[in-house]
């Protein structure tokens, strides 16, 4: 048998992830399957990628495999479908409940913004569509399908293994081992996924992995450690200044993970008395929602039972009148809201009128990828074009970068040393290119691992020949 794998996302880049796996028995029809169906973001050079035909036929993949619930590794998924796949999607059970909020939210805003861009006739396109519609949501729901962790199931006759291993980036995420049955060899394939941080109040430490003959691990701070030694302090910190300042601190919050974090050390922070009680609202409803799946899954995360997330003074903003009054509030208060790099959702419109305000504070909390507002802001630029205007940025904007959910370069390598073995050849993806080839030198000049790429968008490499 042959394998080969084609990066079709997150190569040299931190979305968009997608990668095509190919087994060739040379005597029936090629089995195709893709680990991840990913949206790429940010530069808009990478947005229209969105657009463009895959080089495969969607009837033609078999089986989709998830790490994780994110749009830039799910976000695919309706498009694929609406082209022809009807396969299996197979991913954990946390990660089905998560597909069907944030697949609808992001249908719910392409929607959303192609109406508005018909109605103030800014698209180059005539007229503007989104990329699918939540009733393309609708047909793709059913085909997704949950595997638990640490539980092996064979796939395609048994010429395939899938076991999920805790990725502890998100609720749900996942690493992905893939063990392929040839007729004369078994080889093991690892996806790390998105990987998480060690020691998060939340979620659990990403699990070691001891051997693979193939990896491929993510590199978003593959250059850089971004921890926060004291986290609480760093935030007591920024909070306390921010309204010292009399005004608004507005949080840009990923609703999947960041939200909860923030959630959850804003509650023990104001329970200690090391932050003032003061009005805190949460201002994204697939946060609210996502926040509401944690007592569902005990088991994915540290804290248990119940009502994990409320405490006094918090508000769970449901109503987009409510959301929209919120411009108008003074502070001392705390909003968050979403999305994290500042590219769709209500935070939207609160940083439109947030960012001339001098008393006010924006923070970010999470990795800004390159092209989005997020990113542009971080860098210190002084105005920003929203809906069509130039809004000037007066207000303070701080960034705590160790409260991202991604392993730090400290961390990759901890997770990385753990394999008992180097694997006979490594891709580093997942990074923008500075991050990816210093992840790379350095397992192969400190750590001396054989056979680390960087691979380019639609790569294809030979993995295996007649196994």
């Amino acid at each position: 048998m042959d394998v080969t794998l084609q990066f079709l996302g997150a190569a040299h880049c931190v979305t968009g992830s997608k990668y095509l796996v190919t087994l060739d028995d040379r005597a029936t029809r090629p089995h195709q399957l893709m680990v991840d169906c990913g949206l790429f973001q940010g530069l808009k050079e990478l947005r229209l990628r969105n657009r463009e035909p895959l080089p495969l036929t969607p009837a033609d993949v078999e089986l989709v495999i998830l790490t994780h619930a994110h749009i830039d590794h799910s976000g695919y998924l309706p498009k694929l479908v609406r082209d022809g796949f009807r396969g299996r999607i197979l991913c954990t059970e946390a990660t089905a409940d998560l597909l069907s909020i944030m697949l609808l939210d992001s249908a719910k805003l392409q929607e959303e913004e192609a109406a508005y861009a018909n109605k103030k006739g800014y698209s180059k396109h005539h007229p503007a569509e989104p990329l699918y519609t939540q009733t393309d949501v609708e047909h793709m729901l059913p085909l997704v399908e949950t595997v638990a962790y640490d539980a092996p199931v064979a796939l395609l006759g048994g010429l395939l293994t899938l076991t999920f291993r805790d990725a502890g980036h998100i609720l749900g995420s996942a690493i992905v081992e893939l063990e392929v049955q040839g007729a004369q060899q078994r080889k093991k394939l690892v996806f790390s996924g998105d990987l998480g941080r060690y020691d998060n109040p939340v979620l659990f430490d990403p699990t070691s992995i001891a051997s693979a003959d193939v990896l491929l691990v993510e590199s978003t701070y593959g250059d850089r450690d971004a921890r926060i030694e004291d986290p609480e302090a760093e935030l007591v910190q920024v909070v306390t200044e921010a309204l010292a300042r009399g005004g608004v601190l507005l949080i840009a919050a990923f609703a999947v993970g960041r939200t909860q974090t923030l959630l959850y050390y804003l509650k023990k922070l104001i329970a200690e008395g090391r932050l003032p009680q003061v009005p805190v609202y949460v201002d994204s409803p697939m946060g609210i929602r996502v926040s509401d799946l944690y007592p569902r899954h005990p088991a994915a995360h540290r804290l248990g039972h119940g009502n994990v997330f409320d405490f006094p003074g918090v508000r769970f903003v449901t109503e987009a009148r409510e959301s929209k009054g919120l411009n108008a509030k003074t502070g001392p208060a705390i909003i968050v809201s979403s999305s994290g790099m500042l590219t769709g959702g209500r935070i939207i419109h609160h940083l439109f009128n947030r960012l001339p305000r001098p008393q006010d504070t924006l923070l970010l909390v999470g990795y800004q990828a390159e092209g989005t507002r997020g990113r542009r802001l971080q860098n210190g630029e002084t105005e920003i074009k929203m809906f069509g205007e130039m809004v000037p940025v007066r207000c303070q904007v701080k960034q705590l970068q160790g409260f991202s959910a991604h392993a730090d370069r400290s961390e990759l390598l901890r997770w990385l040393g753990q394999f008992q073995a180097p694997p006979k050849r490594t891709f580093i993806v997942h990074g923008e290119p500075v991050p990816a080839e210093a992840l790379a030198q350095t397992l192969r000049e400190a750590h001396g691992w054989p056979n680390v790429e960087v691979p380019d968008y639609l790569d294809r490499k030979v993995l295996f020949e007649g196994i």
